[in-house]
């Protein structure tokens, strides 16, 4: 009787996957499977919990993160990450130490910071290397690189 109880288990975790495709039941539908398949042979309920538990535990650490690599790669950056490599005009020199400096960035006015603490002059050309905040962390873009 317990194999009916995993099957409609493991039917409605690949249910809720299809749904979200968001990689989160898969691994416990996989847990479902290996309880389904082992409630044939045995009517251990406490052995098929611990199986179904070890399972989906052991899917979802070492298979997870090689899935996510694979699923998200395609994953277009929007919003702050699309800014990082942009390059954009020093506004106001930028002083790590004096806490200045604006640079414009696709119209917009952001405050920044040089990465490696630097000065840069206005009207320089910098080139944003990561966003923390609300600032942008910038570094001077040489010539000829």
């Amino acid at each position: 009787m317990d194999s009916i109880y995993w099957l409609v288990a493991l039917t409605i975790l690949l249910i809720i996957e299809i749904i979200t495709l968001g990689l989160t039941s898969i691994w416990f539908a996989g847990g479902a499977l290996a309880a389904f398949l082992l409630s044939l042979f045995t009517d251990n309920l406490i052995l098929e919990v611990g199986v179904f538990v070890a399972v989906s535990l052991v899917l979802l650490y070492f298979t997870r993160p090689i899935a996510m690599k694979y699923f998200n790669n395609k994953r277009e950056k929007t919003n702050y990450e699309a800014l990082e490599g942009s390059s954009g005009k020093v506004l106001e020199k930028i002083d790590n130490f004096n806490s200045t400096g604006v640079v414009l960035l696709n119209g917009l006015e952001w405050t920044a910071r040089s990465s490696d603490d630097t000065i840069i002059q206005v009207g320089k050309k910098v080139i944003v290397r990561e966003i923390s905040g609300v600032k942008l962390i910038v570094e001077e873009e040489r010539e000829g690189v």
